[in-house]
Parts: C-alpha cells; sequence; structure tokens
C-alpha cells in the first residue's frame, strides 16, 4: 500500500475549484431565479455584512 500525499499548493488549488464551481452554480440558480426566498435573503444579507466590513466610515475627520 502507497501512501500518497497531495502538496498542500494543490490541495489548495483543488479546494479552490471547487468553491469556485459551487459559486458559479450558485451564482446561475440566483439569475434564474431558482434559489428559495428564504436563501436569497440569506444571501443579501451576508452580502450587505461583507460591504459594510470592506468600506470603512471615516466620520470622525469630517
Amino acid at each position: 500500500m502507497r501512501n500518497q500525499v497531495i502538496p498542500r499548493e494543490q490541495a489548495f488549488a483543488n479546494a479552490r475549484a471547487v468553491l469556485d464551481r459551487a459559486r458559479d452554480r450558485r451564482d446561475a440558480d440566483r439569475a434564474a431565479g431558482r434559489l428559495a426566498p428564504e436563501v436569497e435573503l440569506i444571501l443579501r444579507r451576508l452580502e450587505r455584512e461583507q460591504r459594510a466590513r470592506q468600506t470603512p466610515v471615516h466620520r470622525a475627520a469630517a
């Protein structure tokens, strides 16, 4: 029995490829209106939270 070890970089590349394909399927289903309404609401909430984290507000400088 041979032990086969996948190099770390290859493992990450494989995982990224799987994640990218899953996101593509999700986006296609979303564009076609095939997602359940509650899933659409969850995605919108997650996107709103992500935008809020990416956009720092500098009100102290105003």
